[in-house]
């Protein structure tokens, strides 16, 4: 399957080649229920779905948790983009079309579920921090899910723990974004080393940036 990372004239996390090589192992994974902490403005969200649609043939799930706009239960839990202090863009168009034009907030959910309305029957968006939130969602049909939301060591650590107690099916993917050189956060490091060393698990490193863990 070739399908191309589309950035949808929004802002992405993952900048470049970052989305082909993250979108790659999605479709090498064939996952059906996917599972993303840290949306952000969605557009990981709507390459995923575009990816589950065709593996699954329609029949897929996603879900997405994020704070999109709430504050942080600590002022270490997230390392918060300055796009989402502010929204402003390097691009001149897109400051006048989404801030004076559309007068719309990228990472609010009303404008993630806009973006995503083409799934609405196959997305759930859930609003707040993991460490709360994440024991409402049942987690045993997860086959497949992408951290990279809070990057607190605390946090990190929970939905690691989390997601490892309440796993109900024989392989689950676990994908960190932040661990290898090209993108390490000491504290995300640190995290699923402490986890996996824990556990047992072996943790793969992608590209000199993702951190995947099968179990």
């Amino acid at each position: 399957m070739n399908l191309k990372y589309k950035n949808y004239w929004r802002k992405s996390g993952l900048k470049g080649d970052w989305g082909n090589i993250f979108l790659q192992h999605v479709i090498k994974s064939k996952p059906k229920n996917f599972l993303e902490i840290g949306v952000f403005c969605g557009v990981t969200a709507r390459n995923v779905c575009n990816c589950l649609d065709k593996i699954n043939n329609g029949n897929f799930s996603y879900t997405g948790i994020d704070l999109f706009g709430d504050k942080k239960n600590s002022n270490i839990d997230e390392i918060e983009p300055n796009f989402l202090k502010n929204q402003k863009f390097s691009n001149p168009l897109k400051n006048l079309y989404y801030n004076f034009i559309k007068k719309e907030n990228l990472n609010s959910i009303s404008s993630v579920q806009k973006f995503l309305k083409k799934y609405k029957k196959n997305v759930t968006l859930v609003k707040g921090d993991t460490n709360i939130v994440l024991k409402e969602i049942d987690l045993a049909p997860i086959d497949y899910v992408f951290i990279d939301g809070g990057h607190s060591y605390d946090t990190v650590t929970n939905d690691l723990n989390f997601l490892f107690k309440h796993s109900k099916i024989k392989k689950k993917i676990i994908l960190c974004d932040d661990y290898g050189a090209k993108s390490r956060i000491a504290e995300v490091v640190r995290s699923i080393d402490d986890f996996v060393n824990l556990n047992k698990l072996q943790v793969n490193i992608i590209k000199d940036r993702f951190a995947e863990i099968v179990f």
